[in-house]
């Protein structure tokens, strides 16, 4: 086994190597095109400051950018004897450059190198999602214009409440990612800060030019604390993991209406055959296990948003190997979110709404509110009818249409009312639902 970058000469417990290296040389495999780059940006730096000569710079640059390339292309491997994808770019750099492969490393430290590979990553990986987000607003959108007057019952406490739409539906999801979606803007501020050429925790112990490595890498600001790019680990982190995760919940209210709606008992809606499995008893059944799947995913979003939070905690300042813990949670979470969004995106489109059974769910009960509504703006109070009528309790309900108000007039008068539904405009939504990345 080659010794790591960090070895000393002391002997190497190859049970306590294997545990301290961990998931890093998988993990890692969605970070070395970030690596690349950032690796990248500081040859290019030290040969502007005059730290490399300019041929040293310039093959370095050349060879990390073809090391970029093979990553993205899945190409790039981290070999079993690696511990980490910083290892795996040095022996890398050495196959192909030699002793120049090595000089990489001159004035920096493992601590900034990682924590700009993330960066970058993070920034990379807030645009996929928030594309993927946006898609998924699209589809709910298309939906709602599709279905815009096509009856729905509105539940609370899952009882049924007042007459909806499915475009009051599909709107409001909608609009909720939306308004993630405004997020993202902020969200970029504070992953818009390079933490290059900080070093260990304390700059670095030459004079580098943070700036010229921020602007190379399309950053419009330095961290400017060498200390606080330490104290950040697992602060961008939280901040990016929180954002895809109040998006899930959104996703979340939409999944376990889908779910109820295409149930028998309900017969809403159909779900694409692709999105339903059979049962291995039951001939007849076709088993939503994929909006089920969905929904449980959200939950699992949260539990490995909350895991950053308890790794991330509880530390004094600078950097601690702790932080290592954080990036196998990070990945999954931010891979599963964008599945998560791809997959609803394309089970809207598929959606089958049974406008007749929706049509016939809207029952006489549903219209009480407007009904008692309309009574108290001609006169009548609203807590004296629903007082009578007893509205609350479905026995109440039956009698609603049989009684006389205290007022003299029956409420079944108004059994014909329309309802009262204020449908969202789709077209306003439409206007903003432009997709836009933030460079």
């Amino acid at each position: 086994m080659s010794k790591p970058l960090w070895a000393k000469d002391l002997p190497l417990d190859e049970e306590l190597h294997r545990f301290t290296v961990g998931d890093d040389p998988e993990t890692d495999l969605h970070l070395l095109a970030s690596d690349a780059a950032g690796s990248a940006a500081h040859a290019r730096m030290l040969g502007e400051t005059g730290f490399l000569a300019e041929a040293e710079a310039r093959a370095l640059v050349g060879a990390l950018d073809d090391l970029r390339q093979e990553a993205l292309r899945g190409e790039l491997v981290i070999l079993p004897e690696e511990e980490d994808g910083h290892t795996a770019l040095e022996h890398a750099l050495e196959r192909r450059l030699g002793e120049t492969g090595r000089r990489i490393h001159l004035a920096r430290s493992r601590n900034d190198q990682v924590a700009t590979a993330l960066r970058l990553y993070m920034r990379d990986r807030a645009l996929d999602l928030g594309s993927a987000m946006h898609a998924v607003a699209r589809a709910f959108l298309d939906l709602a214009e599709r279905e815009e007057t096509t009856p729905l019952p509105g539940f609370t406490h899952l009882r049924k409440a007042m007459p909806a739409t499915w475009g009051m539906w599909a709107s409001a999801f909608a609009e909720g990612l939306l308004e993630e979606l405004e997020a993202l803007p902020a969200l970029w501020g504070r992953l818009d800060r390079c933490p290059l050429g900080a070093a260990a925790g304390f700059g670095a112990p030459v004079a580098v030019d943070r700036g010229l490595s921020a602007a190379l890498l399309g950053f419009s600001r330095v961290q400017n604390s060498p200390m606080d790019v330490m104290n950040s680990r697992g602060r961008y982190e939280q901040a990016l993991a929180a954002w895809i995760v109040s998006a899930a919940g959104t996703l979340e209210k939409a999944l376990w209406d889908l779910n109820l709606y295409s149930t028998e008992s309900f017969g809403f809606v159909t779900l694409p055959d692709a999105f339903t499995t059979g049962s291995s008893l039951m001939p007849q059944k076709r088993n939503p296990d994929a909006l089920e799947l969905a929904r449980a995913r959200c939950r699992e979003l949260r539990g490995l948003a909350g895991l950053l939070g308890h790794l991330a905690g509880g530390l004094p300042s600078s950097y601690h190997r702790d932080h290592q813990l954080l990036k196998a949670p990070f990945v999954e979470l931010l891979g599963k979110g964008e599945e998560l969004l791809r997959i609803t995106s394309r089970l809207l489109p598929g959606l089958l709404v049974d406008r007749e059974a929706c049509a016939a769910a809207i029952t006489q009960e549903l219209h009480a509110a407007a009904r008692a509504c309309r009574l108290a703006a001609e006169g009548s109070y609203r807590r004296i009818i629903i007082e009578t009528t007893g509205v609350a309790e479905p026995r109440g309900i039956a009698q609603l249409f049989t009684r006389k108000n205290p007022f003299g007039r029956s409420v079944g008068d108004f059994a014909q009312l329309e309802t009262l539904v204020t449908v969202v405009d789709a077209s306003l939504l439409a206007s903003a639902l432009v997709p836009t990345r933030y460079s």
